[in-house]
């Protein structure tokens, strides 16, 4: 918990009441008040700064508390609204814009005590700040049309609004509660909360706290509905929610409350029938109730994300209501209504000190929800989702940009000008300056999918914790951490003491050591204050005559890995057993005796125990006879974060898949043993997938390595003939093979393999590389005698997967195309394709008469037409996307169809496509989907800075740059960030023109090339013949002189610096190229490189530690494309748009 306050103001929020007077959701505006409490910490309080955004002021009052006059207290607002991030008109340089933003969210960060609203304390009241006594202010307010923060979903129609469902709700990335009501934007200023909302009497408002009362109005027409919340509680956890909602109250805890919309009732109830057990299994292991009087679940439209989590309530999206037929969604919904209920716990009620441990509450949460997964959905799927977790920190690290460290190192927090601990710093002029270790993880400071993946590593970094110290020690931490709050949210608190409601980083390792007992500061040095993961690659030699195992390991310390030093396990599965042996790692290379308990038998059958116990026949025929050892894991409790790469032959593969009961082992088998086409490996997959004991994930995956093992045996084997046998030995009809039997889901896990194998079977290919035609017809023919009548579960996912399939079956090839008299264009097909396309379209036009759940059939339908296209069978034609992307979609189509779009895009180069998108992502009145544009834009970009391509316009670059400057929307801006970072890199895009005059000079060959706009005169193409060479020169030579007088005479002994008027570069090689490069004014950029010169004044208003960094890298040259010229530039080791590197943090 937190002992020190971080935060700046010079004042205390008591209490704040939150009134919306009148609510128009036909001109989407709301009228209201907020009256806050204040309580001065300082003697000289005159001005109070406090968030608002996006609304207007009508009115400020302030009194003191002893009295009943008010008085008029004058206000200026910073209305950001048309204010671009950057100022700067010229600049396109991504690093420049990125300078300006941090500088943005630091001047209203109401922990640095900034604000956009400023008021002045009446003289008649300034006498409370002297006795330190509380006053009260009252901000009445409107809010018309708001860009973010509150979205109005108004569906057309000329019945009244309740009639078409028409409803609102709140959103936020981060802390913007600002945008619809004047508040402290901040998680560490909490106070207790007073919530009125007056809506029509159809209506139903939902927000935070206990609902006390519902008053009706005298003519009946609105009803106002009077919430609590007595737990001290930040405002950027406040929500609200108003429609004509229908209500389930829990049968079992009645405490529990879920809203839906009209219609929705019988899927609500199903939905959420099963929510009291997650409150029993959480409150069971913290050993502690649930700390809030109520709990609201609200399903809404067009939901900002899946989930949104507030005090008391949380809002999410109606896709996961579904009914009891539906098998696929029930699982998510349980895992996302089962996180959203740990974020309740460490998110809501405890919440994060400030943004260095945003890490802590989201991997304590979590770490629960894992728990809950564990016991609710079996062990082998708790290992798997922490296998993807780890997979996914991984990669990111070694292929992505890299992550921040989670916190800043604890021991290098500076002391404020009050002697407090601090983690902000002040320049010379007094302007709060957010140090990188404090916004590593500030959501608009960092990339969405970056922030994601540092979460996922906060996870894996409390179940780290979880291993050195034990489960119980880490669940009283926990508890702890939860009775400390409980005291202190009790009514008549001392408001100093709210702050055992923040967690901090600090407090909880001071907590482990306490409960534990044990040191754990190394191991928060490396995995908490610092990045990188560790990557190990093994190899052994069995030494027959000392019976031991040599095993090599070594690491590899490229991009986004570390060196590590310390334990680690290597368990080897021998005849005799499994035996755990713990090596100690210190250098890069490193060799370990491994003794062996077992002798090696020549081809005698024995039960093998196995680590967990059992005991199981094992057919030895293919092992080494001289060797005991059946197969190596190291790290195989996931201990550290770290990614393993193993040798060791097939044989061993093959029996760690088929007889290794951990399902991470099994996954790794399977990932390797896609590299050996043989028999023996055959018959391990084929085994794997016909063995019901198998977790299914694992079946699903050997189904897929299965595929890839057949294709490449194609010359050898008829894969595809031994796969469809095992699904007709499941699924066929007895009587008549070549026909299914009529659907029955009520085997989830034949259900899930059922959806898998026909996918798998499509994606086998001859030699070829064609898909054989009786996959093609198998394929048809399911879908042809496809009966679901008497299953109770519906078809729609397994259908989709059969879509899915027929896509899979189509191959690259070329469409031939004519054009009749009458201009009519005539495509001729092949006859799969013709066969492939009459199924799509069929069931793409059914989908219209007979929905199904979620439009998957639809989404199925839309990839496998873009399928066809991708791989030249039919002509290319976004038409139809674009239809579906379009406002009144369902979601998922919508999505599927964006997906499209973005691949073409790519694929067609098509400007009008890429326009398209970026105008949608900038008008679409659904914020999640301008959201998903730009994520997939960055995934998937149409070009990147190293290819040319006829997509990099500056009409591409100035609607992206406009994207980046929304002021309002902090996620969208980071969405365009990370595409703008993903298309142009870092400097200025190269189709960008030249702001300056510049010329660069080849002294050897004797030409001038123009870097500029305008042309040399009498040379409009930039360049000087031979015979114009001589007076060119002459003429630059005196230019020189005038600009330059006392400069040396030897243009050798220039000292080129970045950003100055003139740099050269001099190759030391014979026969190599002097180039100089001269530049008139302040040129921003050259057109042949892209990258730009920053001016010197433009480093003033960077943030200090910026600068500092700045100068650092200006050591680091960057060799552009072309290998022109250098440039020193300070961004050449950064990929990611919002984040520094992480190869470069621990140096910062």
């Amino acid at each position: 918990m937190s002992k020190q306050s971080h935060s700046s103001r010079n004042f205390k929020l008591v209490h704040q009441t939150l009134c919306i007077t009148s609510i128009d959701f036909q001109r989407k505006c709301l009228f209201g008040f907020v009256e806050l409490r204040i309580l001065p910490l300082v003697h000289n309080l005159t001005r109070l700064k406090l968030n608002c955004k996006q609304c207007r002021i009508m009115r400020i009052c302030i009194r003191d508390e002893r009295k009943y006059d008010w008085y008029e207290a004058g206000f200026q607002l910073d209305d950001q609204r048309g204010k671009p991030i950057c100022g700067d008109a010229k600049k396109r340089n991504l690093d420049y814009f990125l300078a300006c933003q941090q500088n943005s969210v630091c001047d209203y960060d109401p922990d640095k005590g900034g604000g956009e609203l400023t008021l002045r304390i009446p003289k008649e009241v300034q006498a409370c700040a002297m006795e330190r006594r509380p006053f009260r202010v009252s901000i009445e307010y409107s809010l018309d049309h708001p860009e973010t923060g509150i979205q109005f979903i108004t569906p057309k129609g000329e019945a009244t609004m309740a009639e078409r469902s028409a409803h609102l709700f709140t959103y936020g990335y981060g802390n913007s509660s600002r945008n619809w009501f004047p508040c402290v934007d901040s998680y560490s200023e909490v106070c207790t909360w007073s919530i009125d909302i007056t809506t029509d009497k159809d209506m139903i408002a939902v927000s935070c706290g206990e609902l006390t009362d519902q008053i009706l109005s005298a003519d009946e027409k609105s009803k106002t509905f009077q919430y609590v919340l007595n737990i001290p509680t930040c405002a950027p956890n406040i929500a609200l929610a108003v429609g004509p909602f229908e209500v389930h109250v829990d049968p079992i805890m009645p405490e529990v409350t879920n809203f839906c919309l009209p219609g929705l009732l019988p899927y609500l109830k199903h939905t959420s029938a099963f929510l009291h057990d997650v409150f029993e299994f959480y409150e069971e292991h913290l050993s502690c109730r649930f700390p809030y009087a109520q709990y609201k679940q609200v399903f809404v439209d067009e939901a900002y994300d899946t989930k949104m989590t507030y005090a008391s309530m949380g809002i999410f999206n109606t896709s996961l209501l579904h009914s009891p037929r539906i098998i696929d969604q029930t699982f998510q919904t349980r895992k996302v209504l089962a996180q959203a209920l740990a974020e309740q716990f460490f998110g809501c009620y405890i919440c994060m000190q400030d943004w260095s441990d945003a890490w802590l509450c989201s991997g304590i949460s979590d770490y629960l929800y894992g728990l809950f997964v564990k016991k609710v959905f079996g062990n082998n799927e708790y290992r798997h989702y922490i296998m993807k977790e780890n997979d996914l920190v991984c990669q990111y690290e070694m292929e992505g940009p890299g992550l921040p460290p989670l916190h800043s190192p604890l021991n290098t927090k500076t002391l404020t000008a009050t002697g407090s601990s601090s983690s902000s710093t002040t320049t010379s002029d007094q302007t709060p300056i957010i140090p990188f270790s404090a916004t590593h993880l500030h959501p608009q400071l960092i990339g969405v999918k970056q922030k994601e993946v540092a979460l996922s590593k906060a996870h894996l970094v409390l179940r780290m914790i979880e291993n050195r110290i034990g489960q119980e020690p880490l669940l009283q931490v926990f508890n702890k951490l939860l009775s400390l709050a409980n005291t202190t949210a009790q009514p008549k608190v001392d408001p100093s003491l709210w702050k055992n409601l923040l967690a901090s980083t600090s407090g909880f390792l001071k907590s482990i050591s306490t409960v534990s007992g044990k040191d754990i500061n190394v191991f928060v040095d490396q995995w908490i204050c610092h990045t990188g993961i560790a990557k190990f690659h093994g190899s052994f030699v069995f030494n027959r005559k000392r019976n031991i195992v040599e095993l090599d390991i070594k690491q590899d310390l490229s991009k986004g890995t570390v060196k590590y030093v310390g334990p680690l396990t290597v368990c080897i599965q021998e005849l005799d057993g499994s035996f755990n042996h713990t090596v100690q790692i210190e250098d890069i290379t490193s060799r370990h005796e491994l003794p062996c308990h077992s002798k090696s038998r020549r081809n005698k059958k024995k039960k093998i125990p196995l680590m967990t116990g059992e005991e199981v026949d094992m057919n030895l025929d293919s092992m080494d006879s001289d060797s005991p050892v059946l197969w190596i894991r190291i790290d195989p409790e996931v201990t550290w974060l770290r990614h393993v790469s193993f040798e060791q032959p097939d044989y061993m593969w093959q029996y760690q898949l088929r007889h290794e009961r951990d399902v991470m082992a099994q996954a790794k088998a399977l990932e390797a043993l896609a590299k050996f086409p043989t028999p023996a490996t055959r018959e391990a997959l084929i085994d794997i997938v016909k063995q019901k004991e198998c977790f299914y994930r694992i079946r699903q995956e050997a189904c897929h390595c299965l595929a890839k093992v057949a294709s490449s045996s194609a010359d050898s084997w008829a894969g595809h003939a031994a796969m469809l046998n095992i699904f007709k030995n499941f699924y066929s009809s007895k009587s008549c093979p070549q026909i299914i039997r009529y659907n029955d889901f009520s085997n989830f896990l034949s259900y899930f393999l059922l959806k898998t194998l026909p996918v798998a079977i499509a994606s086998i290919r001859n030699i070829h590389t064609q898909c054989p035609r009786e996959i093609l017809q198998f394929l048809l023919d399911l879908l042809k005698y496809n009966d679901n009548r008497i299953n109770k579960y519906s078809d729609d996912y397994y259908i989709a997967s059969l879509i899915d399939a027929l896509a899979t079956t189509v191959t690259p090839g070329v469409c031939m195309t004519s054009t009749t008299s009458t201009g009519k264009l005539v495509v001729k097909l092949k006859e799969e394709t013709q066969l492939v396309l009459t199924e799509v379209t069929r069931r793409l036009n059914l989908e219209k008469l007979l929905p199904s759940y979620r439009y998957t059939v639809t989404v199925s339908c839309l990839k496998a037409l873009r399928t066809l296209q991708v791989n030249g069978q039919v002509p290319a034609d976004s038409k139809v996307f674009e239809y579906y992307s379009s406002y009144g979609h369902y979601e998922d189509v919508r999505k599927s169809a964006i997906d499209c779009l973005v691949e073409s895009a790519k694929v067609e180069r098509s400007e009008q496509v890429l326009s398209s998108l970026l105008n949608l992502a900038e008008k679409d009145p659904c914020p999640f989907i301008r959201h998903y544009i730009l994520r997939s834009l960055a995934e998937n970009p149409p070009f990147t800075r190293k290819t040319e391509s006829p997509l990099c316009t500056v009409s591409v670059v100035e609607k992206l740059w406009q994207l980046m400057n929304t002021v309002n929307d902090a996620r969208l801006r980071c969405d365009s960030c990370d595409v703008y970072n993903a298309l142009f890199g870092r400097l200025t895009p190269t189709c960008v023109p030249a702001q300056g005059m510049g010329i660069v000079i080849d002294l050897k060959e004797k030409k001038i090339m123009n870097l500029s706009p305008l042309a040399i005169p009498g040379s409009p193409s930039g360049s000087v013949s031979d015979g114009e060479s001589t007076a060119s020169k002459k003429s630059h030579k005196r230019k020189r002189k005038t600009s330059r007088p006392h400069s040396p005479s030897d243009l050798s002994h220039i000292d080129s610096q970045p950003g100055t008027p003139m740099s050269m570069e001099s190759a030391c090689s014979e026969g190599a190229k002097l180039k100089l490069k001269i530049k008139f004014g302040n040129e921003e950029s050259g057109v042949d490189s892209g990258a730009e010169s920053r001016p010197k004044e433009t480093d003033s208003g960077l943030p200090s530690e910026l600068r500092k960094h700045k100068k650092k890298k200006k050591k680091h040259k960057h060799k552009d494309e072309k290998g022109k010229r250098k440039m020193s530039t300070s961004s050449s080791n950064y990929d990611s748009p919002l984040m520094f590197d992480a190869n470069a943090v621990s140096s910062i």
